[in-house]
């Protein structure tokens, strides 16, 4: 009875680690929500103080906390680590607060991360610089971009999208505000074209103006169409479209010369230098430019293609320098991106603040995205493996990078967005000759319209 007791027993040990080995691999957020969560949290508690102290992250205490422990105890007076905050957990890891010992920098705990990981036992570890004084750590419990799901509040607004989940499991998005311009390269299949559709589907329902260059005949944007305001599927047509865009341009800064001639004496508030001083009831909408390919406008093969092409360079190189003003956007996607495309070409990527790269053929396009901002960047998204479309490595010229993944998102549900906003698409006269033909679709073709599942596989 007893042997069969033990068997029963072991047979039951055996089922649960199985099983718990089976969730952690299958569904990691249900696993560490359970089982990791607790066991982190007690590893963190029980060896704090030591592992500080392992990673040269204690400092001696101030003389009267020794005097103190001396009146007190009998004990020796030993380093001390960090003041740590509450713990506080989340769906993807733990959040810790840090109050740094004087003399101490954020630096000095972003160098110990790795060790942090492995003596917690959770995935990574990040810091964030709170305050002066203050740095937060996360502890990121599972690979949060092996299954995409954004958060559920994701800060958004207008020209903010939140397009992608970043490593540590907060939302990537990208504001148009704060980086204009942005430069997005990967070969195929590595989920440009996901990082696209996210892009228009959150400007959709917003008052800005989108505008699409896609020389590939228009297979990319064309689905979008019935909100775009204007698209151009081949060179020549985009040579027609650029100066129209550099002439709007001119007249927004017009009117924004004209707010600026008002009387001696006005408020400083009242003068402005970008169409966002401007009256509400004046601003122009802004307006936000996709360019899938780019390098189909640079590629020429006979000298009139050559004249062509310069001068769309140039509109294109003015509207990058002098366009943030007059709140025009660019967003210039391709697979490669280097000075081999022809004149201007290096001097058009230098105007693009933002960077993200997909998986690269090889590794001068990721340098042609990320080396002059970041070469250690570069180095990341060489390593981006083809099992995993989607992810890519984020920069700007801060010098600041990590590594994001978009969720997926099918073309039929994104094209079903921008049917349903095409109403809210701004009026913009310049542009009407440039407006895609959309032909009506079959009522019974339709379907309701599905909101994009965050998640990607």
């Amino acid at each position: 009875m007893t042997d069969v007791t033990t068997v029963a027993e072991l047979g039951g040990s055996l089922a649960a680690i199985g099983g718990a080995v089976y969730v952690r691999r299958a569904h990691p957020a249900a696993y560490w929500s359970t089982v990791g969560l607790p066991v982190s949290v007690a590893r963190l508690m029980a060896s704090y103080s030591s592992t500080m102290d392992a990673c040269g992250l204690t400092v001696e205490p101030s003389r009267l906390r020794a005097l103190a422990i001396r009146a007190t105890t009998r004990r020796e007076v030993r380093p001390v680590p960090p003041r740590r905050g509450l713990i506080r957990p989340t769906s993807t890891g733990l959040r810790v607060p840090l109050r740094l010992a004087p003399g101490q920098e954020p630096a000095d705990v972003a160098a110990s991360a790795e060790r942090l990981r492995h003596a917690w036992g959770v995935h990574a570890v990040y810091v964030r610089d709170v305050k002066p004084g203050v740095v937060e750590l996360r502890l990121v419990g599972f690979d949060v971009l092996r299954k995409v799901r954004m958060p559920r509040r994701a800060d958004g607004g207008l020209l903010r999208v939140p397009v992608a989940l970043r490593e540590d499991a907060t939302a990537f998005v990208r504001d148009y505000r704060a980086v204009p311009h942005e430069l997005v390269l990967g070969a195929t299949l590595s989920g440009k074209s996901m990082y696209l559709r996210h892009l228009i589907t959150g400007l959709a329902p917003q008052p800005v103006v989108l505008v699409g260059i896609d020389c590939k005949r228009g297979v990319e944007l064309a689905p979008f169409a019935a909100r775009l305001s204007a698209l151009a599927t081949d060179p020549d047509q985009a040579a027609e479209l650029l100066p129209v865009l550099v002439k709007e341009m001119e007249d927004r800064y017009d009117l924004i010369k004209a707010r600026q001639g008002i009387a001696p004496g006005a408020p400083d508030e009242l003068i402005t230098s970008d169409i966002w001083g401007l009256p509400e009831s004046e601003r122009p909408d802004p307006i936000v430019m996709f360019i899938d390919e780019v390098a189909e406008l640079f590629l020429v093969a006979t000298r009139k293609e050559e004249e062509r092409r310069d001068e769309m360079v140039t509109q294109l190189i003015r509207l990058a320098q002098l366009g943030r003003a007059a709140g025009i956007y660019l967003e210039v996607c391709g697979q490669r991106f280097g000075a081999e495309l022809g004149k201007g070409a290096t001097m058009l990527r230098a105007q693009l603040t933002g960077r993200v790269c997909h998986r690269v053929n090889d590794e001068a396009s990721a340098k042609m995205a990320l080396g002059d901002i970041a070469p250690e960047a570069a180095v990341a998204a060489c390593a981006i493996a083809a099992e995993r479309p989607g992810l890519a490595v984020a920069g700007d010229t801060s010098g600041g990078w990590s590594r994001i993944r978009t969720p997926y998102l099918s073309l039929a549900d994104a094209a079903a967005v921008c049917r349903e906003a095409a109403h809210l698409a701004p009026d913009l006269p310049a542009l009407t000759p440039f407006r895609p033909y959309v032909p009506p679709v079959p009522v019974e073709d339709v379907g309701p319209m599905t909101a994009p599942l965050p998640v990607t596989e």
